[in-house]
């Protein structure tokens, strides 16, 4: 696909990226605060740090998701508002009981949507595209995750089964809200179906992401020792 295929000219183009931008802003927002709240809820001094840093590095992104919305034009609260209710939702739907929970969710919850974004955005300009792929980057929080949580399993393995079903329950969560915001917001689903000047994927290739967003979303769990 050329450079030339994208036209922040074009109105629809120029929306759907606004939607794009605007869901991802709120979420490095929403998950600035949860963060911060979380880490109250941290066992150990060193866990509370760490995860005080993850929030310090969504509040980053934020910035530059607001940033780059001023220089396109648009108003970064009105381009944030439409998603708003739905991501309030899925995180009252998914409030953790506990830190273990909390870390599961980061984890696992947050992994579902920046791994959709990550295949969104090979379907917009290139600056859009490092932009969305340096938000949705991993920073080094995963093994973090993994190696707190697998310890806490062998210690009780009961809590294993518990977040199990947790893990389970975020998925749903997480599909159950991408298509609330999908059948609202036609600009952001447009940019995988493309339009005139602009190639999209075909029904083969949304095949194809969907077992990607699947795989990954399996890799996860069992990195947890959680299973599928």
């Amino acid at each position: 696909m050329t450079d030339q295929a994208f036209d922040l000219g074009d109105p629809e183009y120029r929306a759907a990226v606004v939607d794009l931008l605007g869901v991802l802003a709120y979420g490095e927002l929403s998950a600035f605060e949860r963060m911060g709240a979380d880490a109250a809820l941290a066992p150990v001094l060193d866990d509370e740090i760490h995860l005080a840093s993850m929030a310090a590095a969504e509040w980053r992104h934020f910035q530059a998701l607001r940033d780059r919305l001023v220089e396109l034009g648009a108003d970064p609260r009105e381009a944030m508002e439409p998603f708003v209710a739905p991501l309030n939702d899925f995180h009252e739907h998914t409030a953790p009981g506990d830190w273990w929970e909390g870390l599961v969710k980061a984890y696992v919850g947050d992994g579902i949507a920046t791994d959709f974004y990550r295949e969104i955005a090979q379907f917009v300009d290139p600056r859009t595209r490092a932009l969305v792929l340096e938000v949705c980057s991993d920073l080094g929080n995963s093994q973090f995750v993994v190696d707190r949580v697998t310890s806490a399993i062998d210690a009780d393995p009961a809590l294993g089964g518990r977040l199990a079903l947790w893990g389970r329950r975020l998925v749903g969560e997480a599909l159950s809200q991408a298509q609330r915001v999908a059948a609202q917001r036609d600009a952001l689903s447009g940019l995988l179906v493309g339009g005139v000047d602009r190639p999209g994927a075909d029904l083969a290739e949304i095949g194809r992401m969907l077992a990607r967003l699947t795989d990954a979303h399996t890799g996860r769990m069992q990195s947890l020792g959680l299973g599928a």
